[in-house]
Formats: C-alpha cells, sequence, structure tokens
C-alpha cells in the first residue's frame, strides 16, 4: 500500500468526484477503511459495554444494596458532584479536554489520539454517574482517534489532511453504529454532522459505509456470546399501529412548534453555560455546573415522587418506556420531565462532556407524548413527532451560530484535539505538533509534501464542505 490516497491523480479527480472515486488511491482508501472497521467497532463495543455495567452498578445495584431500593431524591446530588469532580481536572489538564464541548454539536475536528486517553475517561468515569448527555460524541471521538492511530501503527496515511479526515470520519461512523444497531443510521448521522452534499456526499459516504458495515459483523450477536449489553438506542415496544388522521395533522404543528421552542431555549442555556464555563476558573464552575444539574435532577424526583434515573442519564431507557406505555405517566409529570430534563441537559451542553441528540430526543418524546392528550392527537404520531422535530432542532443548531446565524462550516483536520485553558493551547491555534506523527521522522499527517496541495485546496480530496477559494 502507498502512503498516499490519490497522490498521482489528484489534480485532474479533485473537480471531478466520480473521477476521484475510480483512482487507486481512492480504492486503497476504502480497503484501509474496511481494514480498520472491525477493531474499531471491537473496541467500541467492549467501551460502550464497560460504560452501561458501570450505569447499571450505580443506579440499580448500589442503591439495593444500600437498602434504599430504587435511587431516593437525593442520589443525583453526590453523583453528579463526583463527577463534576472527576471531570475538572480532565477539561483543564488533559489534552483534548475530554472531548468537544457538546453544545458544539457533532461535527468539528476529528480527535486525535493524543486526546483519546481524555475523551475514554470523561465517558467512562462522568456518564454512568447521571450526566444528561449521550454516548455517540465520545463515541465518535474514540473512532476518529482509533482510525487515525491505526494509520500512525501501519506507517501509512493519506498526503492531504482531508484525505485523513475522511479515514477519521470512517472510524467515527464504525464507532457509533455500535449504539445504533447498523451501518445505515450511522453513516446519515455521520454525513449529517459533516455537512455536505452532492457528489463529495459520495465521497465521504463510501468509506463510511465500508468501515461501518465491517463493524456490523463485530457487534452483531457479539452480545449475546459475551453477556455485555450495549443499551443500544431501541425501542421495543410500540404503541398500536394507527394511521394519522386529519386531528394529528392539526395538532401536529403546533406540538412540532412547541418542541422545537423547548429544545432551542435549552440549547440557548447551554450556549450561555459554554461562555460562562470557558471565561475563567474552568475547572470549579464545570464543578459548579455538574452539581446545578443534579440539583434539577433531584428536583423532578421531588416534584413527581418518581425516581430521579428516569430524568437522568442520555434518556435512552426512558424513551424505550415511553414508547411501550405512554400513558404510564401523568401529564404533570411529563411536564416536570421536560422542564427539569431541559434544564439539566441544557446546563450540561455548556460545561459537561457527551453527546447531545439523545436526551434532547426525549425531551421531545415527552412533549409529544403530554400533548397526546389533546382530542384527536394519538400517543404514537406524538412519539414520532417528538423525535423527529428535536432531532432535527439540535442538528441543525450545530449548523447554525448564535441567534440562528448561518455559521461557517469548520474544515476537517485529523488531530486537531482541542486544548485546554492554561497548560495547553487553544483549539483555535493548533500547534504543528498538536498533528499525530507520521510514518517518517519529521511528517506529519496533513502536511503535505512539496509540490502538493495544501489543507483547503481543491486538489485535495473530499476538500471539505465549503467553497473553493475559502481559506
Amino acid at each position: 500500500m502507498s502512503g498516499t490516497v490519490g497522490q498521482s491523480s489528484a489534480s485532474a479527480a479533485a473537480d471531478d468526484p466520480q473521477r476521484t472515486m475510480l483512482t487507486r488511491g481512492y480504492l486503497r482508501l476504502l480497503v484501509l477503511s474496511l481494514g480498520l472497521g472491525v477493531p474499531i467497532a471491537f473496541a467500541s463495543f467492549f467501551f460502550v459495554g464497560l460504560q452501561h455495567w458501570l450505569q447499571h452498578l450505580v443506579w440499580e445495584e448500589l442503591p439495593h444494596t444500600l437498602g434504599l431500593g430504587r435511587p431516593p431524591w437525593w442520589w443525583p446530588l453526590p453523583a453528579l458532584t463526583l463527577a463534576g469532580l472527576i471531570l475538572a481536572p480532565i477539561v483543564t489538564r488533559l489534552p483534548g479536554a475530554g472531548g468537544h464541548v457538546p453544545v458544539h454539536g457533532l461535527g468539528g475536528d476529528p480527535v486525535g489520539p493524543r486526546a483519546l486517553p481524555g475523551v475514554v475517561l470523561a465517558a467512562v468515569l462522568t456518564l454512568p454517574l447521571g450526566v444528561t448527555l449521550g454516548p455517540e460524541a465520545p463515541l465518535m471521538a474514540v473512532g476518529s482517534a482509533l482510525a487515525l492511530l491505526g494509520l500512525r501503527t501501519l506507517g501509512r496515511h493519506p498526503a492531504g489532511a482531508p484525505s485523513a479526515a475522511v479515514v477519521a470520519t470512517a472510524g467515527s461512523t464504525a464507532a457509533i453504529s455500535t449504539i445504533l444497531g447498523g451501518p445505515v443510521v450511522a453513516a446519515i448521522m455521520v454525513v449529517e454532522a459533516a455537512g455536505l452534499a452532492g457528489p463529495r456526499l459520495t465521497v465521504l459516504l463510501l468509506p463510511c459505509l465500508t468501515a461501518s458495515g465491517a463493524g456490523a459483523l463485530v457487534f452483531t450477536g457479539f452480545g449475546r456470546w459475551t453477556g455485555l449489553s450495549t443499551g443500544a438506542l431501541a425501542l421495543p415496544k410500540l404503541p398500536p399501529d394507527t394511521a394519522p388522521d386529519a386531528g394529528d395533522f392539526l395538532w401536529g404543528l403546533p406540538a412540532a412548534a412547541l418542541i422545537a421552542v423547548v429544545v432551542s431555549v435549552a440549547h440557548r442555556l447551554g450556549e450561555r453555560t459554554h461562555r460562562w464555563t470557558s471565561a475563567r476558573a474552568t475547572g470549579v464552575r464545570t464543578l459548579a455546573c455538574a452539581m446545578a444539574a443534579g440539583t434539577c435532577l433531584a428536583a423532578y424526583a421531588l416534584l413527581t415522587g418518581r425516581s430521579p434515573e428516569e430524568a437522568a442519564l442520555s434518556g435512552q431507557a426512558m424513551l424505550a418506556r415511553l414508547a411501550e406505555d405512554p400513558h404510564g405517566l401523568p401529564v404533570l409529570a411529563l411536564v416536570a420531565l421536560v422542564v427539569c430534563k431541559a434544564l439539566a441537559w441544557g446546563i450540561s451542553l455548556g460545561s459537561l462532556r457527551g453527546g447531545p441528540i439523545f436526551p434532547a430526543v426525549l425531551t421531545g418524546v415527552a412533549v409529544g407524548v403530554a400533548c397526546s392528550g389533546l382530542p384527536g392527537f394519538g400517543a404514537a404520531p406524538g412519539i414520532a413527532l417528538g423525535i423527529a422535530a428535536a432531532a432535527t432542532v439540535v442538528t441543525a443548531a450545530d449548523r447554525l451560530g448564535p441567534g440562528g446565524a448561518a455559521a461557517r462550516p469548520r474544515r476537517l483536520q485529523p488531530d486537531a484535539a482541542h486544548r485546554p485553558r492554561g497548560r495547553h493551547r487553544s483549539a483555535r491555534q493548533p500547534s504543528a505538533a498538536s498533528a499525530p506523527a507520521a510514518a517518517r521522522p519529521g511528517r506529519r499527517i496533513g502536511t503535505p509534501r512539496r509540490g502538493e496541495a495544501g489543507r483547503g485546496s481543491p486538489t485535495t480530496l473530499c476538500a471539505g464542505p465549503y467553497p473553493e477559494g475559502v481559506p
């Protein structure tokens, strides 16, 4: 295998993605994605399995061992305080700051190998304690870091940074398909985060499908062999299948608008929280935000008399409960769930580490189920509406700046690990040493050889979602 992807034909094929996909370099890229997909999915399966086991230990086994039965109302207070104490040094001292800030969405620069320890520690040690964030963003970060680490281990790497980013994106897709049950949904989610369209979309999509398809061979049936559970996002039981009628459509429009408002307000809270925590004393303010999120979860338990676990965590289990029995919770309990979950999610978006999508989906479903009590509006349409509206809002927020203005798409860089303030540089100004080392001494992924195009040039493979000529 040569050390470049599309080097000999990059200039001729860059403006024609169809010709790019027929080059030998692109075929090597597909083979590389196929080979990396299996070990990445294997590692991701045990990563999520460990996280799910710790979650079961904290929220089910430990309360029973202490003779408490279900978790009491105050359980989130010490749990989230511990999460803040663990996360604060990770954010302030480790390279990569524990991963992307969730309020920025699933897009952004792929996480490099140097940031991998911080991402794993932040996800495994804090998410099971009740942080109201999902596992999708840490999984994608682990996948991209392992893909770039595999390139370094093999001693083969793409010549241009965009090509390395394609491999990292394929690794993210193979990792996140572990909890989404298959490669198609994972590829769609990752491509949605990348913001590509047209022929360039196909250039990125094929390596993603190849890597996640190979990874599907690992996690399909692997849970039964090992006895581990990944807590994948699934709805085992659904309400009775009914055809939507005029009432569903009439109530669906204002219900969708209400869901959009709730999720948008919570996301704005996340933006404000991020500005506050990143201004100064990041460690102390991270701990304060974790305690505030725990207070919101405890408030839900006090207001409803139910377990705080229903509002904590990513919401995957609670989503399945609502789908199985939409009328199991009173309307007032659903309203309390929406308010407390949205507040805890918004605070966590700007301060803690995890994924932004799963808690938003639960919030939207809770609003839809609460509205299903309206005359002529069914529970099944309310659940479907909540999933669609919440996911649309939270993924669109990744591509919009503050105030809803269109944000400039971010470049894909192979190892632009986010640096915390203080000891490390900011992620906006990565140093030359932040890129992963290549096979040859002095060569780094994303550094073009003499005569090759640099980053952002139209002669590189899948040069990114930005217009040609944008610096």
